[in-house]
C-alpha cells in the first residue's frame, strides 16, 4: 500500500514547532511529523507528515499560509519493503581496521579485520554514513599511533557503533550513551549480536548526564557524532569531562561548519589535533590541553 508523505520550509522554529503540532489534528491523521532544523547554515527548519492517505491538499494550504510557510510538497511513496532493499544495495565499509557489514555479507569479512555487524533492519545508521566512517577512521589512526583508551566514551551513540569499534581493540568497558530510548534499544542489541556484552555498557542520557557517566569522567577519549550545534552546546561539558591529554572525536560536521566547531573547542581548551573530510562531513580528532 502506497503511502504520502508532505514537506514544507519555514524561518521560525517556533512556527515549525507549532505547525507540527497543527499537524496531528488534520484528518486523515498522519501517522508520524517530523520538526527539524536544515543543517546548511541558512537558519530554515522542515516540517513534514506521513500519512497512509493522500493529505487534503485545501488544508494543508490553510496550515501553509497561516504559520508562514512554504506550499506543502506532496509525494506518493511506493510500497517498499526498504529492509530487503537496503541489504541489496548496501555494501559493507572498510574503514580502517574495521568492517561494518549485515548478516548478508557475513561471508565477506576480510581476515584480521575487526567485524561490526550492524543490520539494515534496525535505525539510527548502518554505519555507511560518511561521519560514521571518519569516526573509525580516526579510531583507527589513534590505535596505530600507539594510543590505548582506557576510558572511552561515546556520547549520541545511535547504534554504538564507534563504541563498539572502541571495545573490540581495547581491553576495558566502554560506555555509550543516546537520548533517545529507542536508540539506547537499539545499540543494546548491536551489542549483544556482537557479542560484546559486558564490554559496551548503554545508559540513555542527555549529553553528560547519566550517574555512570558522571562516575567514569574524565575519560581519555569521547566520541560525539552528533550534529553542529550540539557539539557546540556539549563543548563545556566535554572539556569537563575530558581528562588532561585526552581525545575527543567529533563529527555530524558539513565542511562550512567546522571551523566553528573548532574555535569554541579550542576556547574550552580542546584543541584541533587534525580535520578529515568524507564528502561533504568533516570528522575532527581534537586533544585537551594537558
Amino acid at each position: 500500500m502506497p503511502t504520502f508523505t508532505a514537506f514544507t520550509k519555514l524561518p521560525a522554529k517556533d512556527a515549525a514547532e507549532a505547525l507540527g503540532l497543527a499537524l496531528e489534528e488534520m484528518e486523515p491523521e498522519p501517522t508520524g511529523i517530523g520538526v527539524f532544523e536544515i543543517e546548511d547554515g541558512s537558519e530554515t527548519w522542515e516540517v513534514g507528515g506521513y500519512f497512509l492517505e493522500e493529505p487534503n491538499d485545501v488544508e494543508l494550504a490553510l496550515l501553509a499560509a497561516a504559520y508562514g510557510a512554504d506550499p506543502f510538497v506532496v509525494s506518493e511513496v511506493p510500497d517498499t519493503d526498504w529492509v530487503d532493499k537496503v541489504r541489496r544495495e548496501l555494501t559493507p565499509v572498510v574503514a580502517g581496521r574495521f568492517f561494518v557489514y549485515g548478516s548478508h555479507d557475513a561471508d565477506k569479512i576480510p581476515e584480521g579485520s575487526e567485524p561490526l555487524l550492524i543490520e539494515a533492519a534496525m535505525a539510527f545508521g548502518t554505519g555507511h554514513h560518511g561521519t560514521t566512517q571518519g569516526c573509525l577512521e580516526a579510531l583507527d589512526r589513534l590505535a596505530n599511533d600507539g594510543f590505548v583508551g582506557e576510558n572511552v566514551a561515546d556520547i549520541g551513540c545511535g547504534t554504538a557503533v564507534l563504541g563498539m569499534g572502541a571495545a573490540r581493540i581495547w581491553p576495558n568497558p566502554v560506555i555509550v550513551s543516546d537520548i533517545d530510548e529507542v536508540a539506547v534499544e537499539v545499540a543494546e542489541a548491536n551489542v549483544t549480536a556482537n557479542g560484546l556484552n559486558g564490554k559496551v555498557i548503554c545508559v540513555e542520557a542527555a549529553g553528560f548526564g547519566h550517574t555512570k557517566l558522571a562516575e567514569r569522567a574524565p575519560f581519555d577519549l569521547v566520541f560525539a557524532n552528533i550534529l553542529k550545534q550540539p557539539l557546540i552546546d556539549l563543548s563545556p561539558d566535554m572539556a569537563r569531562s575530558l581528562q588532561p591529554g585526552g581525545y575527543a572525536i567529533l563529527s555530524g560536521i558539513l565542511v562550512r561548519q567546522a571551523d566553528e566547531v573548532i574555535e569554541v573547542y579550542e576556547a574550552n581548551g580542546v584543541n584541533l589535533v587534525r580535520r578529515d573530510t568524507i564528502g561533504e562531513w568533516v570528522t575532527l580528532t581534537l586533544r585537551k590541553s594537558e
